[in-house]
């Protein structure tokens, strides 16, 4: 008899407790829409009986100021015919890393074709950027390699790296470091 009188005394329970649940809830969220309505209303009566003045005050304080060109973005390099890379561009990259790219480079060009690029500057250059037997470019411009007008590859600060060949799988790259002078105590070296 107890569990035929409990089972819809729960469900009723049951019911009016989700019953005042939600119109509870409602009452809430219309307490919130009346407060952001009144918050609004109140903004736009001040703003309706403010000075003229203050208004265009508040205005300039929020108006986009004048578009001054501090700084322009060098111009890309024109193009040039097709198969010839162009020149690199400057680079944010520490100089270390820079030279540690450069290292990868010539690794990378000494794995494919069993040994590094050889001669003066400006002739590794041209190896590793396509006068080779396939025609692979191994320069990357986000790495930093950067080349100058005479076709060299140069380091972070424009002078002209020096590859010392040890042997034909071992080469020394030197950079001038800040000094921009070869052979003093600032240059970066790295060996490949």
């Amino acid at each position: 008899m107890k569990s035929k009188v409990l089972a819809p005394a729960l469900i009723l329970f049951l019911g009016l407790f989700l019953y005042l649940w939600f119109h509870a809830g409602a009452r809430k969220k219309s307490g919130a829409e009346n407060r952001q309505a009144a918050q609004e209303a109140a903004l736009n009566q001040a703003l309706m009986s403010a000075n003229p003045r203050a208004t265009a005050m508040i205005a300039s304080n929020f108006a986009v100021p004048p578009q001054t060109a501090y700084y322009t973005q060098p111009t890309k390099p024109p193009a040039v015919a097709a198969g010839r890379p162009t020149p690199l561009e400057f680079t944010n990259l520490e100089p270390a890393i820079v030279l540690e790219n450069m290292r990868h480079a010539i690794h990378d060009f000494g794995a494919m074709f069993g040994g590094n690029p050889v001669g003066t500057n400006p002739e590794i250059t041209d190896a590793l950027r396509g006068k080779n037997p396939k025609h692979i470019n191994f320069l990357n411009p986000e790495a930093g390699m950067r080349i100058n007008a005479s076709g060299e590859l140069i380091d972070p600060w424009g002078t002209p790296y020096f590859f010392h060949q040890l042997s034909g799988t071992d080469m020394e790259i030197h950079s001038a470091g800040p000094d921009r002078i070869m052979w003093t105590s600032d240059d970066l070296v790295i060996s490949e």
